[in-house]
């Protein structure tokens, strides 16, 4: 696992990485500031990769708290609430399948008030 740290207008977030390629292209291109596109209880950010992108282990089922990769506009994704596709669980779904890349460290419903169109940086861990 790879720490980081996720800032926004609404805070900083820790967060781990898994050890796949995505994961590491991400962790060693560190510090990246990206644009925040707000979906429901997603946030995504344009994130293009040089590193290899598998079919398989590929899902639209989420869990609060995922971090993932969204390979067909190249864009990294936080998962912090129910999304418009979620059913009475509240569980986030993502609208098209992903690749999960890790988990945000505890609470991490203040991203809803991170902002469309508004910085996300994801820098090392202090």
């Amino acid at each position: 696992m790879s720490r980081m740290n996720v800032r926004t207008r609404s805070g900083d977030f820790p967060a781990d990485l898994d050890g796949s390629d995505i994961s590491n292209a991400i962790w060693l291109s560190l510090p990246l500031s990206m644009d925040i596109n707000m979906l429901g209880g997603m946030l995504y950010c344009e994130c293009p990769l040089y590193a290899i992108k598998p079919k398989e282990g590929r899902t639209t089922k989420l869990e609060i708290g995922d971090i993932a990769y969204w390979p067909g506009p190249d864009a990294f994704c936080i998962f912090f609430g129910p999304t418009p596709l979620s059913g009475e669980d509240g569980k986030p779904v993502a609208p098209y399948p992903v690749i999960k890349i890790g988990k945000m460290l505890g609470d991490c419903s203040a991203l809803e008030d991170s902002g469309d169109r508004q910085k996300l940086t994801l820098a090392p861990p202090y």
